[in-house]
């Protein structure tokens, strides 16, 4: 990676988590979990975004070696679930062989059984996690770093608005799909603030065939992103 520069040229005190990732050769769940443990050290700007001090990233690249916890990645301390005994952390399971992870933020139980039905009968690995209300499924997205947030927008205490809203000031989620499913019309949606053109929607009732062809095609983006054919 090249060196990275500010608009003079000149070499900036701080990175974001991906450019240490990058620097360090490690995945960016990676770097996060290394910020976490304060292998790196990095604070939060005003908006919210996180920064990382780059003379620590240059002390750990010349250090004892970036690569020797990158096999350790997304198990027990990531907050991903155990899916059984000695669950394998992703950097070990071929992309082709890793689940694709789906939080839904969801308040109404029927649907939330639906979706966990629904997407565990999906014809390729999945995961999935549910939270019943805002506040939660912030807490658990970021816990679980999922692939696919399916989202509805009227939830008790934190909203769908806010929650992507939070979201979208976090460059960590900058490759999170999120889908809402609401039965606002569109009308609604915009007179309570609009959400991003890069969100699809959904109306309730949801026709579940709808959701698996959207995850299909999340699962299918994940793959070519891991030069999987």
């Amino acid at each position: 990676m090249p060196a990275v520069s500010d608009s003079s040229g000149a070499l900036k005190d701080d990175v974001t988590t991906r450019e240490a990732a990058e620097m360090l050769g490690v995945s960016l769940r990676t770097a996060q979990l290394w910020v976490e443990r304060g292998r790196l050290r990095a604070w939060k700007t005003a908006g919210g975004h996180r920064r990382i001090e780059r003379a620590s990233v240059e002390a750990l690249r010349s250090g004892a070696g970036a690569g020797t916890e990158a096999g350790h990645e997304g198990g027990a301390e990531a907050g991903a679930p155990l899916s059984g005994p000695g669950r394998l952390a992703p950097s070990a399971v071929k992309p082709s062989e890793q689940p694709l992870r789906v939080v839904a933020v969801e308040d109404d139980k029927t649907l939330q059984s639906l979706y966990r039905i629904a997407i565990g009968a999906m014809p390729f690995p999945t995961e999935v996690h549910v939270a019943a209300n805002g506040f939660d499924g912030l807490i658990l997205i970021g816990k679980v770093q999922p692939d696919v947030v399916i989202l509805d927008l009227n939830l008790p205490g934190m909203d769908g608005f806010r929650l992507i809203r939070e979201l979208d000031r976090h460059e960590d989620f900058d490759t999170l799909e999120i889908v809402v499913v609401s039965a606002l019309s569109q009308a609604e949606i915009r007179d309570r603030g609009d959400i991003p053109d890069t969100i699809e929607i959904f109306t309730k009732p949801l026709a579940m065939s709808q959701l698996e062809l959207f995850l299909s095609r999340s699962r299918r983006r994940f793959l070519d992103r891991h030069g999987v054919v």
